[in-house]
């Protein structure tokens, strides 16, 4: 009997032993799973690609009569057209079309619910718009304003823009951005309120925003109505426990090369979703998450660009890293603005390739 309750109490210790590895293998594993925002954030080197990219094979093949376009999209009960607007040497479009559309959910309800047309801001292709101008992929990029590439419009079955997303997202938020427009939700809400109250990760808990110290401490009165600032301004609206944030702070904002062009701008933190008072640069009195909401701003980290007299100059409210936040740095600095309209055709002067 005593033997037997020794290898009972021995198997026992085993199987407890087995019990506690594969635990703490389990433990272990949920442990290095990385949540949502860091698996769903690629980090990639923004400069100009070395080899130029194609359209994937499944984008509609186009005369590029946009109207037409509509007419077949519609024909085949889909919501509407989505236009991609690209470059060659992007990399932001290479993260697009590599880690968004290489998502298979992703690719099958893009194709489901849209047809894709594919345009090259520099290209010479004959274009005829939905009001029935003609021109090319160049002008036709001019026209629609596009300052980055990638930039997507979508177009619903009446012809009507339902959304303009310009720069990269992340997968999580491109995902919502297509069943917002596939679901109708565009003609209900602008696309913040949807991602405020739908089932989409903002990454929001309490927490601290990232510090600088070339932040300049509140309060924050921005008014730029009655005399104008020394310098241009930049907003950051962000929010914490933010991976996209930390991801900023911790590469491009420790750039050398980057500190010494944001000497050139006054510089304010706001919260995206935040309640702390502040005086816009048009002189109106507000809360920091009123006025983004406001701007219609739903992506943190967004930077705000006004120059002297406070008009906004230009916005970067998708993925941005080093050489794209260098180029908006000059581009408002220099008072390029004022001769070139985007910073998209201030490039173009300059024979850059293109972002």
């Amino acid at each position: 009997m005593a033997v037997a309750g020794f290898q009972q109490r021995g198997l026992w210790r085993d199987w407890l032993s087995v019990l506690l590895a594969w635990l703490c293998l389990m433990g272990a594993a949920q442990a290095a799973e990385p949540t949502m925002d860091t698996a769903d954030f690629p980090v990639f080197d923004d400069q100009p690609l070395d080899e130029a990219l194609t359209h994937p094979d499944w984008f509609k093949l186009s005369f590029l009569e946009l109207q037409d376009d509509l007419n077949e999209a519609v024909a085949a009960n889909k919501r509407g057209l989505m236009i991609y607007f690209g470059q060659k040497y992007c990399a932001y479009c290479k993260a697009l079309l590599d880690t968004n559309f290489g998502k298979p959910d992703i690719k099958a309800y893009t194709q489901q619910h849209f047809d894709v047309i594919g345009i090259d801001i520099h290209g010479s292709r004959s274009v005829t718009d939905f009001e029935g101008a003609e021109g090319n992929e160049r002008s036709y990029a001019l026209k629609q304003d596009v300052n980055f590439t990638p930039t997507l419009l979508f177009y619903d079955q009446a012809g009507r823009e339902a959304l303009r997303l310009s720069g990269y997202y992340p997968p999580y938020q491109f995902r919502a951005a297509l069943e917002y427009v596939a679901d109708g939700h565009y003609l209900k809400e602008d696309f913040r309120t949807y991602l405020a109250r739908a089932d989409v990760p903002r990454v929001f808990e309490q927490g601290d925003l990232n510090f600088q110290e070339f932040f300049l401490p509140p309060p924050h009165s921005l008014s730029r109505t009655h005399r104008p600032g020394e310098r241009p301004l930049i907003v950051f609206f962000e929010q914490p426990e933010c991976h996209a944030c930390d991801i900023l702070h911790t590469g491009p904002l420790l750039e050398p090369r980057i500190l010494a062009r944001l000497g050139q701008f006054e510089i304010v933190q706001l919260n995206l979703w935040g309640s702390q008072p502040v005086i816009t640069p048009d002189g109106k009195r507000t809360a920091d998450g009123a006025w983004a909401a406001k701007l219609g701003l739903f992506y943190a980290p967004t930077l705000l660009f006004f120059n002297e007299n406070g008009r906004e100059i230009l916005r970067l409210d998708s993925v941005v890293q080093f050489y794209r936040l260098r180029n908006a740095l000059d581009y408002v600095a220099s008072g390029a603005y004022k001769d070139y309209p985007t910073l998209q055709r201030w490039r173009d002067a300059q024979g850059e390739a293109g972002e």
